[in-house]
């Protein structure tokens, strides 16, 4: 099982210029991928712009959006900054997309929370066509250079209708920051979709936890802040934060045996020094 880490990109009130040094500091520490989580009404630093950050600051590591926002956005411009962000770092990105839950993080007009699910189908043979060079809709030009490639596609949430997507239009599954035994269920549950849907194989799996190690009062509270209207899951998550050493590695251990591709573990702080505090256990 490969392990990540996130940027702190989600942290409130990110003191954004350590972005490009926690990356450059995850991919010498050894990590195999750097994972970033967003929205919009909250003061953190977009996910695109930290990925495109991370891209120029690194040469090798992998580069997951966990997951971004994707009906808030209109679909073709997200196609157009996944492309880019995917070109510049040499093809490292994945795209991991949900739909979305808050309202307030549904600010452009026209893509509110109504009708997502709907928006989302759309969006999927948006993003396919565009990166596979087709012209923008009333226009002649493409919108991506020439020799990309489809940008691999991994969905999170827990819904009938993404487990559907994710089988039917994804290369697997991310699922939520929630212990091993509840992730299992959520992994069980991609697995039979993806039969169902008749596809060869088994779908990628990522979970995701989180970490506060040098501060685990503050990196809780920031944590908590975050999930803050997202009511028993709050505290799920919180409740799940990883602050020693035997926490982390028991985790590891729990995640390896459900057949997790990968771990990605975020951090509850933006002090530079947890990346290497995290390696020193995990690595």
């Amino acid at each position: 099982m490969r392990i990540g880490i996130g940027l702190p990109n989600q942290v409130r009130d990110v003191h954004a210029p350590v972005i490009s040094a926690w990356a450059r500091h995850a991919e010498e520490a050894g990590f195999a991928t750097l994972g970033t989580t967003g929205r919009f009404a909250y003061p953190g630093v977009m996910d695109t712009v930290a990925l495109a950050t991370a891209a120029g600051a690194t040469t090798t590591i992998g580069l997951l959006s966990q997951v971004m926002l994707a009906t808030t956005w209109p679909g073709a411009l997200l196609a157009k900054e996944a492309a880019s962000i995917d070109g510049v770092s040499g093809g490292r990105l994945t795209l991991g997309i949900g739909v979305g839950i808050r309202e307030d993080d549904f600010v452009v007009p026209g893509h509110g929370l109504r009708d997502r699910g709907t928006r989302m189908d759309r969006d999927l043979a948006t993003y396919r066509s565009m990166w596979a060079g087709e012209p923008v809709p009333g226009s002649l030009n493409p919108a991506v250079p020439a020799g990309g490639r489809q940008v691999p596609l991994l969905f999170g949430a827990t819904s009938p209708a993404a487990y559907r997507r994710m089988a039917s239009s994804s290369d697997g599954y991310i699922a939520g920051s929630v212990p091993a035994a509840m992730a299992s269920g959520a992994f069980d549950a991609a697995r039979a979709a993806w039969q169902e849907a008749g596809r060869p194989g088994r779908p990628r799996l990522v979970a995701l936890n989180y970490f506060a190690l040098g501060d685990p009062e503050r990196g809780r509270a920031n944590i908590a802040d975050y999930y803050a209207a997202t009511g028993e899951y709050q505290d799920l998550v919180v409740g799940n934060v990883h602050t020693d050493a035997a926490s982390l590695r028991d985790s590891i251990r729990q995640f390896e045996a459900l057949g997790a591709d990968e771990l990605i573990l975020g951090p509850g702080t933006d002090d530079l020094d947890e990346v290497s505090r995290l390696a020193d256990i995990v690595l």
